[in-house]
Order: structure tokens, then sequence, then C-alpha cells
């Protein structure tokens, strides 16, 4: 194409700034709640683990209770050539990983108008940490104050319509999750970070016989509030073994989209919820074809509620229109995009974490779509056209 569409992606990252928290939660959880410490530290080992080391990297680290996240070069490798496990700092990361003046001047770099941005470091990909912690009430405020900052200061002025906000919730109250959504939606988010699979975080699942997640599923529904799930926001990755090297998780992290969707289908959540909209963030889409033959062959075979199958209708009717998958690098995808639905597929820079695309997506993208042979209207949905419908950003004024 000549005039190649600018770029919107679904599926970027933001590092949370040193006083995000400290700034805005009531004095008294200050000394608990989310801050920054510079110390030196070094990595231990595959493990994952770090420890206090007079001679080691300077690097800071978030502290939430009696948690300790160090900010890795993973988290914010834009511009860096190597991909390592090394510690750093806020002084020493691109500015645009946190700063959004400088986000917005890299987005123009790299051909892309807007971008829907997950969390990084202390909360994790959904919140996770604020779960996990003890004092729910601290956890609540915390939440809240994260959603405040993306509402109300990361994506507004200079970046309204270029940063999209994408909220999280209180994980462990499914009422005080609706809650959430809608105030967050009065305040003109429309897009929650939500976990791929609840039941590793010690949560009900989907098929819990009380329904503990339909007040959080009917509030998403109400406010056209897209549920958005990143690879790893259950806070674990699949793997073949206890000692499998990291890379083998990477390889394999698709496959919790695949769990996600099943459950999403099989248990009647979207036939519930009608309204409801999911988007897969960074396990491409190669694999849903076949998923959503083999559940509607499955559905076909075994039916009655003695199977757990309580489906009016094939599970791959609730897909249409309302599954969106994002992908930067999947010719797999591409070639089968009849079969999954080219207007479901959207795409991802990732910026600025270490499997980025920036400052290179739209050559990533012309490449992409030049070996799977798409059409022009084929490319603009790829490259916009679905973002837009998938996250009404009409709201936005970007048509």
């Amino acid at each position: 194409m000549q005039d190649f569409p600018r770029i919107i992606s679904v599926d970027d990252h933001v590092l949370e700034p040193p006083d995000l928290w400290q700034a805005r939660l009531p004095e008294a959880y200050r000394s608990t709640g989310p801050r920054v410490e510079r110390k030196r530290m070094r990595f231990t080992g595959g493990g994952g683990g770090w420890a206090d080391d007079p001679a080691g990297t300077w690097c800071d680290v978030w502290r939430y209770e009696d948690v300790s996240s160090p900010l890795m070069m993973l988290q914010a490798a834009a511009g860096f050539e190597a991909l390592t496990m090394e510690l750093t700092n806020y002084d020493e990361v691109r500015p645009g990983s946190w700063k959004q003046l400088d986000r917005l001047a890299d987005m123009d770099l790299d051909h892309i108008e807007a971008a829907v941005c997950f969390p990084n470091v202390l909360p994790r990909f959904c919140g996770q940490t604020f779960l996990e912690g003890q004092d729910k009430q601290l956890g609540l405020l915390s939440v809240q104050a994260y959603n405040d900052w993306m509402i109300d200061e990361w994506t507004a002025g200079a970046a309204r319509g270029r940063l999209i906000p994408l909220t999280i919730v209180p994980l462990w109250d499914a009422h005080l999750a609706a809650d959430e959504v809608r105030r967050c939606a009065a305040k003109g988010s429309h897009a929650v970070s939500f976990t791929e699979c609840p039941v590793p975080l010690g949560l009900p699942s989907l098929y819990d016989k009380d329904r503990f997640w339909d007040p959080f599923f009917a509030a998403c529904d109400e406010t056209e509030s897209i549920i958005c799930m990143h690879i790893g926001s259950s806070s674990r990755m699949p793997t073949t073994a206890p000692d499998a090297p990291m890379i083998v998780g990477c390889v394999l992290d698709w496959q919790n989209a695949v769990g996600s969707l099943t459950d999403y289908m099989i248990s009647g959540t979207m036939e519930r919820f009608p309204g409801l909209k999911l988007a897969y963030s960074e396990g491409q889409v190669g694999w849903m074809p076949y998923t959503l033959e083999r559940m509607d062959k499955i559905w076909a075979e075994f039916r009655g509620p003695e199977f757990g199958n309580h489906l009016s209708n094939p599970p791959s009717t609730y897909a249409r229109g309302r599954v969106f998958g994002c992908i930067f690098d999947d010719d797999t995808g591409l070639r089968n995009r009849d079969a999954i639905g080219m207007d479901q597929i959207c795409f991802e820079t990732d910026y600025p974490h270490s499997q980025s695309t920036w400052p290179n997506s739209r050559e990533q993208m012309e490449r992409l779509c030049a070996k799977a042979g798409l059409s022009d209207a084929e490319v603009y949905k790829l490259a916009r056209g679905n973002a837009i419908s998938a996250f009404g950003l009409s709201r936005f004024g970007i048509s």
C-alpha cells in the first residue's frame, strides 16, 4: 500500500511511574503501599531470584507490603540491542517506557497512532499483586489509584485518543470488581485487564456453581467494556518439566489462551452475556481455528448436562465478532485468517518489552501482510480497523 495505515497496537505496556501510588494513596497507607527503593542487587540464577549485593547492579525495586519486585531489562528493553536478565532503574530505561510525551514521540517514530497499555512491574498484568496482599483495603485503594492515574493522567491531555485507557479490578471480590468497572466506565475507560484463568490465583473458576464472576461479567457487558487477557495473567506459564528453561514457556505460552477461551465458551459465560467481548494479548492466533473446530465437534458428540455440555449452540458461534486475538509475528495465523475471521485479528507492538517490534513495527507488519497475501482491505483491518471495532475507539474520535 502506498499510504500504509497508521497502526493501533492493542498490547503495549507502561512502567508505573515511581510516584504513582505515593502521590495518590492516603498518608496512612504510604509506608506499606507501592513505593520505589534504589539498591544494589544481583540476579541469582534461572529460578528468577534476586539478592542484595553491595557489588551488584544499582536497580529500582518496587515494594508493596512484604513484596519486592526489581525492575528488569526485559520489562523495558526498548532501545537496547541485547536481551538480558539484568536489573535496571528508571534513569537507564528509555523515557518512553514511563513518560507520556516521550511515549507519544516513540509512537510517532514507529508509525503508531494509538496504543492500549497493560501494567508492567508492580501490579503485574492484571493486578495480581494486590490480590496476594494481606490488607485488602490497601489493595482496593491501590487498584483505584492506578485506574485514576491511567484515566486522568496517562491517557489524558495530549495522549487522548492515542493512549487508550486499560484498567484493573480488585480480583478478590466480583462485586467490588463490578463496581470498579462501572466507576471507570463512567470516567471513560471501557477496557479492563483480567486474568486468563482465575484458578491458579486461588480464585473460583468460570464453572463455579454459584457463578462467582457473573457480577463482573454483567458489569462489563452493561458498560461495553472489553475484557483483555494477557499471556501470563494467571501467574502461571506452561512448561514441560520443573527444570525446563524459560525458553520452553515462551514457546508454549499460547496454550494459556487456548485454555482460557475454552473455559469462556464451555462455561456458558459467552452465552449468558451476549454483549461480552474478549481480547487475547500476546498469544498470537494460529491456534484459534483448530481450537474452535475441536470445541464444536466435542459439543456435537457429547450432548447433555451429564457431560457438562449446557450450550444451546456450537461454541464457535459465540466467537464471531466477540473474540479478538493479536499478533506481532504469526504467519500461520494470517494464512488461516478466513478460518479465524479476518475481522478478529489485531496487531500489537509490545513496547517496551523484549519482544517488541518497535521501532520497526511498520516494516514487520508489511512483511507479514506481504507473506500472507493480504488485500488492502485486510491490511487496514489488521493495522487498525479491527482494533477500532473491538475497543470501541470511536469514543476517542478514532475512525
